[in-house]
């Protein structure tokens, strides 16, 4: 644009003062149109390289964050850094805490100190500290005085100690920047319900996420709990509760459809919610996959395996089917009689499995140990299964 109004004004001719005077003005408007561009793309290089060089950014990443933050000098960024680096932040832990919130590389540094060291005060090792933070954004970011100091005092008058607390916020680390005035009328919904102190801390510790959802549909789960038949005062019935906040009712619903797909009917679905809640999280693909292995290779009826939902909880490929494997092996062999349930032998821990099952037949039959590790393709066995009909009990 300025270069075409130039030409058009020599065109008219330039001897003219009037002219000549507007010719130069857009000169010089050109002119400083393509300084501001040149130290704008300065400055840009410079965020670039600095990214790349001093924070482990990829090309690609450091163009995209140089758009989001702005700085003529490395003064700030060099504070920053240094910081990190004395609270023994590893170059990795550096790179990933920048690239979620690039931001953060010209933070007051000032105002980051205090969080670190208030984390440390409580006995997190710089190393775990590092790898926390990293982690998640929106700890950095939160009050020390208004979000971090009030909620971990709140959680503590549960869990009671330090040691409890750290594993908490290990588990998970929004405490650091949730609302603890959104957890305290759901738990105490939880007390009005007769749920135990010990319950609740340990509820606290294994998914403290259960506590930030908003306090009517926290009200609603418990109650629904609760008309299910469970407990208050047994552990299971805070993490039936945690289940249902886990699952939308669009998608309980389409959990219930896939089980009676398979062959469960509903009362054999909420028979075994009341066993173990969790198994409603399992993926539609791995009910499927499972119930499919369950039923076609080791002809279990659905409703067996209704009976055990802890066992849609375990890994097909690194649990299921090598044990499996073991226990057709021993049956191959004689070793086994051909109607013991595969169903308890899955269910043992695994030091009891590996006593009863691999160890003890190692020496006479090796290929336990084949099996166990998952190195006997199933289809190889082809040993017959045992009826179905005749499960043995726990």
């Amino acid at each position: 644009m300025f270069r075409f109004l130039c030409k058009t004004l020599v065109q008219n001719g330039t001897r003219d003062s009037t002219s000549r005077t507007k010719f130069c003005f857009c000169f010089f408007l050109q002119t400083q149109s393509l300084k501001s561009k040149s130290k704008s793309s300065n400055r840009q290089s410079l965020i670039v390289t600095y990214l790349i060089n001093s924070c482990g950014f990829s090309l690609e990443s450091a163009i995209k964050a140089s758009k989001k933050i702005h700085f003529k000098t490395t003064e700030r960024p060099d504070s920053v850094l240094e910081l990190l680096r004395t609270h023994e932040f590893a170059k990795t832990h550096i790179t990933k805490l920048f690239t979620k919130d690039p931001l953060l590389v010209i933070a007051n540094p000032d105002i980051l100190k205090p969080k670190l060291e208030y984390f440390e005060s409580l006995g997190i090792s710089r190393p775990d500290l590092a790898k926390i933070i990293s982690s998640d954004r929106g700890i950095l970011r939160s009050s020390l005085a208004e979000r971090i100091i009030p909620n971990f005092n709140f959680l503590k008058t549960f869990v009671h100690t330090n040691e409890n607390l750290i594993a908490t916020f290990k588990q998970c680390k929004r405490i650091a920047s949730c609302n603890s005035k959104v957890m305290e009328p759901n738990i105490s919904t939880l007390q009005s319900h007769g749920v135990p102190e010990s319950i609740i801390m340990k509820l606290i510790m294994a998914q403290p996420i259960t506590l930030m959802q908003k306090p009517d549909r926290f009200s609603w789960a418990v109650g629904m709990v609760k008309e299910m038949g469970f407990v208050p005062t047994s552990r299971i019935f805070v993490f039936a509760v945690h289940t249902l906040l886990a699952l939308s009712r669009l998608n309980w619903e389409k959990k219930m459809e896939v089980f009676k797909s398979v062959g469960w009917s509903e009362y054999e679905i909420l028979s075994a919610f009341r066993l173990q809640p969790n198994f409603m999280l399992t993926s539609e693909e791995k009910i499927r996959k499972m119930m499919d292995f369950f039923v076609n290779k080791l002809g279990l009826k659905p409703s067996n395996v209704a009976q055990y939902p802890n066992l849609l909880l375990y890994s097909l490929e690194k649990r299921i089917i090598p044990w499996s494997s073991v226990i057709q092996v021993l049956k191959s062999k004689g070793l086994m009689k051909k109607d013991q349930g595969v169903i308890t032998a899955l269910h043992l821990s695994k030091d009891a499995f590996e006593k009863r099952y691999v160890i003890k037949y190692q020496e006479t039959v090796p290929e336990v140990i084949e099996a166990y590790r998952g190195k006997i393709a199933w289809p190889e066995l082809d040993i017959q299964l045992e009826d179905a009909s005749r499960i043995e009990e726990l």
